[in-house]
């Protein structure tokens, strides 16, 4: 057989499975064969890929495109997705009505995107309730959130005034429904925050670590085992995302049960890296917060045990201007949906020995699978030919000047991470190289419709 591209003689990631030396052959945009290391197949184009990793390409499920500059962040943060080896990317859509909205957000990422996209519904209201079973329908799309954040004076200041019990558990109800059907959950019990903020604030705290401590942990697993809980009785698979504490995860542990639906757990880059004790000041204010050490600690245990599902980003793309002029004021969110891979190459694998094969798993089939992802996530013959290539022998530095992203800041600015992504591949176009875009103003982004 002729190929269109030929992956030459790469160590293969196979997630959750292992690595092995192999050549692969591309048509088409799919993955048409996997061969021997030594084969020499006749192919249009060829990457010599010896000493190197070739990863299925990333797929973030946690990203907040439009955050930023709304008219040009399909364009800006897919092609910083795609330098930094991600190939695809599940962001969040909220509106007052989801059908029309949906399909007119979907066409603007569809002229600008470089990366193939798809979409979460963000719940606020009944009404959305009431929409969803056709919402979900028309646009494919399996996965909603709710946001316990936005309950009471919190989501009233907001615009969100029916974000209670109620709507949690009708969501789960209307999930339950859907085929493939998921519904993750931000557990922070924000109607406690203020016993602890007022004092806080008011003894002229300005401090990263105060944020953390006017959230503190517990208010999110508080709203964990409500979520599991009720997700078990109304029989709906949940998601926890950008889960922060470890208290949580063992929580998540004691309630899974093989009877019951799955409790799946999804956590960011940041909540394994970045403590609250860090110097980072207001530019490191997130929700959840960033928590201890220790939480980092226990967190990188259960993404080595497989006990968190799937790793992201919650990439922001604001300017660093809106992260001030003090913690309390500060927007709440940063950019990193370029800095998956590099940041979990040096800080799992070459610091606490995190398998390669498993943080594909979780960047990559695991995300797949979950948001019921057609022909992604895996490397074998029918899947999309969508990869990662990495040379283990150089290093990124993480520098904003180089990143097309809109936002002109980051958390890890300066860091050194063994490892370079040499290629972005999705559907067998090469759209990175060496750290550059390949034919950039050409979208080659597709929606990724879910059969729901």
């Amino acid at each position: 057989m002729s190929f269109d591209l030929c992956l030459l003689n790469g160590s293969i990631i196979f997630p959750g499975e292992g690595i092995r030396s192999g050549t692969i052959g591309i048509k088409d945009g799919k993955i048409a064969a996997i061969l021997a290391a030594d084969q020499r197949p006749d192919s249009l184009r060829v990457i010599d890929c010896r000493d190197k990793w070739i990863f299925p390409g990333l797929i973030d499920p946690h990203t907040h495109i439009g955050f930023g500059d709304k008219e040009n962040d399909w364009a800006s943060e897919t092609q910083a997705a795609a330098l930094g080896g991600v190939t695809g990317l599940m962001s969040f859509w909220r509106s007052q009505e989801l059908m029309q909205s949906a399909a007119d957000w979907r066409d603007e990422a569809l002229t600008r995107s470089v990366i193939d996209f798809g979409f979460h519904f963000g719940i606020t209201s009944q009404a959305h309730v009431a929409e969803l079973a056709a919402a979900t329908k028309t646009h494919g799309v399996t996965s909603i959130k709710v946001y316990l954040m936005y309950k009471g004076a919190t989501g009233a200041a907001k615009g969100f005034t029916e974000v209670d019990d109620h709507l949690l558990f009708a969501a789960l109800d209307a999930g339950s429904k859907v085929k493939g059907g998921v519904v993750g959950v931000h557990c922070e019990n924000t109607e406690v925050i203020p016993f602890f903020r007022a004092p806080l604030k008011a003894s002229g705290r300005d401090d990263l670590k105060v944020w953390d401590e006017q959230s503190p942990g517990f208010l999110e697993t508080e709203n964990v085992f409500r979520v599991a809980f009720f997700g078990e009785k109304a029989n709906c698979p949940v998601n926890i995302v950008h889960m922060s504490t470890v208290e949580s995860l063992d929580l998540v542990r004691r309630m899974r049960h093989r009877n019951r639906p799955p409790i799946h757990v999804e956590t960011c880059i940041h909540y394994l890296t970045l403590p609250h004790d860090s110097d980072l000041g207001a530019i490191g204010k997130v929700n959840p917060p960033l928590r201890s050490q220790a939480d980092i600690d226990g967190l990188w245990e259960g993404v080595a045990a497989g006990d968190i599902s799937t790793i992201g980003s919650d990439h922001v793309p604001r300017k660093r201007s809106t992260k001030g002029p003090d913690i309390w004021q500060a927007s709440a969110g940063f950019p990193g949906v370029g800095q998956i891979l590099p940041v979990l190459l040096e800080e799992g694998f070459h610091k606490r020995d995190i398998p390669l094969e498993r943080l594909a798993e979780a960047t990559s089939r695991n995300v797949a699978a979950l948001y019921s992802l057609p022909n992604k996530g895996s490397i074998a013959p029918g899947y999309d030919a969508d990869f990662a290539i990495i040379d283990p022998a150089k290093e990124t530095l993480i520098d904003v000047a180089q990143s097309p992203s809109f936002s002109d800041y980051s958390a890890y600015e300066g860091k050194r991470c063994r490892g370079a992504v040499t290629h972005t591949i999705l559907r067998g176009q090469i759209i990175a190289e060496n750290g550059n875009l390949v034919t950039a103003s050409s979208p080659h982004g597709q929606y990724l419709h879910r059969a729901c």
